[in-house]
């Protein structure tokens, strides 16, 4: 049965291979993107089938965050599916960066890594909430959460909240139908950190995997493909670790 998927940040990398994903499988897909527009219409081009649609806005703004939402539940017939993927990595390490930028940073980050995306799954689970629909939200969270991210501490603390806020949404939401999951990927090949991957410094996180490698942007939305899936109701609660074992938490 085709369902409504709205995918945040899907102009590009991995939000761009769930949607591709997603459409491969019969749904219709939203693709949202805040400022990528060519990016995103490359994204809605390539879907398989019809019915998808593009949104746009700014996720740190709570109220086009309501907008945006409505916008893709009207136009899919209703959300099935959100797929929390839009994220912002900005660079700020203690030593070297200053308190003013050090506070744009944090603000910045939060504002759409934690807060936009619990915006977000509050619209979302209102909706389906109130239309009597079962559903689900999958949360794109990062390795970086329990790791650590030296150079972009408010992205590896924003994504360890992401983490946190979907295990508490899985408690709050399952008498309704809706499971909430997470994946914490490692490093994936996309367009953002292509330039890292050349070089001795690519080596470096390539040796970080036994499999002497970086993720595929599709191993990433094969995961969160299955977060979603009817099968995985009873995965709501868990963070899935996808970092090719360059990670292993106890």
């Amino acid at each position: 049965m085709s369902r409504g998927v709205l995918v945040t940040g899907a102009s590009r990398g991995i939000g761009r291979a769930v949607a591709v994903a997603f459409a491969r499988q019969g749904d219709r897909v939203a693709v949202h993107c805040s400022t990528r527009q060519a990016d995103a219409e490359e994204t809605l081009a390539a879907l398989a089938g019809d019915g998808h649609v593009l949104v746009s806005g700014d996720l740190g703004d709570p109220a086009r965050v309501e907008e945006l939402v409505g916008e893709a539940d009207e136009a899919l017939g209703g959300v099935d599916v959100l797929v929390n993927n839009a994220a912002v990595m900005i660079a700020h390490p203690v030593p070297t960066t200053s308190y003013a930028d050090w506070q744009e940073a944090w603000q910045r980050t939060a504002a759409v890594n934690l807060f936009g995306a619990a915006n977000l799954s509050y619209c979302a689970a209102r909706r389906m909430i109130d239309a009597g629909r079962a559903g689900r939200i999958v949360n794109v969270g990062s390795r970086g959460a329990f790791r650590g991210e030296p150079d972009h501490p408010a992205y590896g603390a924003t994504k360890a909240a992401l983490h946190a806020l979907g295990q508490s949404l899985a408690v709050s939401l399952a008498p309704h139908g809706i499971a909430v999951a997470s994946v914490a990927p490692g490093f994936v090949a996309t367009e953002r950190v292509s330039g890292r991957l050349s070089g001795a410094e690519g080596d470096l996180i390539r040796a970080q995997s036994p499999f002497g490698r970086v993720a595929t942007p599709e191993e990433i939305a094969s995961a969160v493909l299955y977060l979603a899936s009817p099968g995985a109701l009873w995965s709501s609660g868990t963070v899935l670790d996808v970092n090719g074992a360059s990670y292993l938490r106890t």
